[in-house]
């Protein structure tokens, strides 16, 4: 059994001029000590999914319309508000998307820390004191820089006390919302390193959102492609770097310098990302992609297996998914 299994995922934003959908019906599974990378553009529906999760679709505007979220066979949607509570922060936790922003800049991080461990764990305030700065220095920051405030550190050191405040409580499910994003190149290959090595110690599931490809081939066991609120490839890591077949994601990889060929130009996915509140009636690549037929703007596109495990959306494969 999936450690997390969502099923036909919708969410929406309801606001008095239109209905924005930026999730729609989508379909995802974490096995236990794995990793799925979750890509796609800006506005695609990823960190609102994440949010669906952990039941932080902000209401109103936000609302689940629909769909299932079973975390270790339990429907998160049909949870109390207290189950939910104990459940985040401490089975599943989430790593935000900004550093700068996640921690409070008038406490202390070793008491932002202490204070999820205590919250959960019901120890005392000693033993929640001493557990954070173990976990202070599991993440690499030394014990005495517990009592300093979050301006005090670097960009990369922020998003190391974030992670152990994760990581504070072993959860058994980790989302990660582009947790590289605001670091430069060499803290990036340093925290991932570090994320891999204590995901492995605690045998941490993670759901790990990005735009980058690189990262997903150095993390990730299963990927799903992502777009305007859909899930348009999924398979395991092999299936999207070997062989992708939805016309985006192969946009995605031609977006991607290349050491292997001597090219003059990249080549970009031309256009933009529909609007959410206003959705084509076909398939939402549609306007932006190269192997378009006519049926693409007529007819929702259905999400065939093409091969064992390998999902893709979309109606002009060669045959390929309607033959399945």
């Amino acid at each position: 059994m999936s450690l997390l299994e969502i099923r036909d995922l919708t969410i929406q934003y309801k606001t008095r001029k239109s209905v924005v959908e930026a999730v729609n019906g989508i379909n995802l599974k974490i096995d236990e000590g794995k990793t799925l990378g979750l890509v796609g553009e800006t506005g695609a529906g990823k960190t609102t999914t994440a949010l669906g999760i952990l039941g932080l679709v902000p209401n109103p505007p936000g609302v689940i319309a629909g769909g299932e979220i079973y975390f270790e066979g339990k429907d998160l949607l049909k949870a109390k508000d207290s189950e939910i509570r104990k459940i985040r922060g401490n089975k599943i936790s989430m790593i935000f998307q900004d550093p700068m922003t996640a921690l409070n800049p008038v406490i202390r991080v070793g008491d932002q820390i202490a204070e999820v461990i205590a919250l959960h764990s019901g120890c005392s305030k000693s033993e929640a004191s001493a557990k954070s700065i173990e976990m202070l220095e599991l993440v690499g920051i030394r014990a005495e820089r517990s009592t300093e405030y979050p301006h005090q550190f670097s960009g990369g050191m922020k998003q190391r006390v974030v992670i152990a405040m994760a990581l504070a409580c072993q959860p058994k499910l980790l989302i990660a919302d582009e947790p590289t994003t605001a670091l430069d190149v060499t803290i990036q290959a340093q925290v991932l390193e570090m994320m891999n090595d204590l995901k492995v110690r605690l045998n941490t599931s993670m759901l790990l959102i990005t735009h980058d490809l690189g990262i997903v081939a150095e993390t990730c066991d299963d990927v799903a492609i992502m777009y305007a609120g859909q899930i348009v490839e999924y398979g395991t890591l092999a299936h999207i770097f070997d062989n992708p077949m939805h016309p985006y994601t192969i946009g995605l990889f031609g977006s991607i310098p290349s050491l292997d060929k001597d090219v003059d130009r990249l080549t970009p996915i031309p256009g933009l990302m529909p609007d959410p509140a206003n959705l084509p009636k076909g398939c939402n690549f549609c306007e932006r992609c190269t192997r378009k037929c006519d049926r693409c703007a007529e007819s929702e596109p259905e999400y065939l297996e093409v091969e064992p495990g390998h999902f893709v959306r979309c109606s002009n494969l060669n045959g390929g998914a309607e033959n399945v």
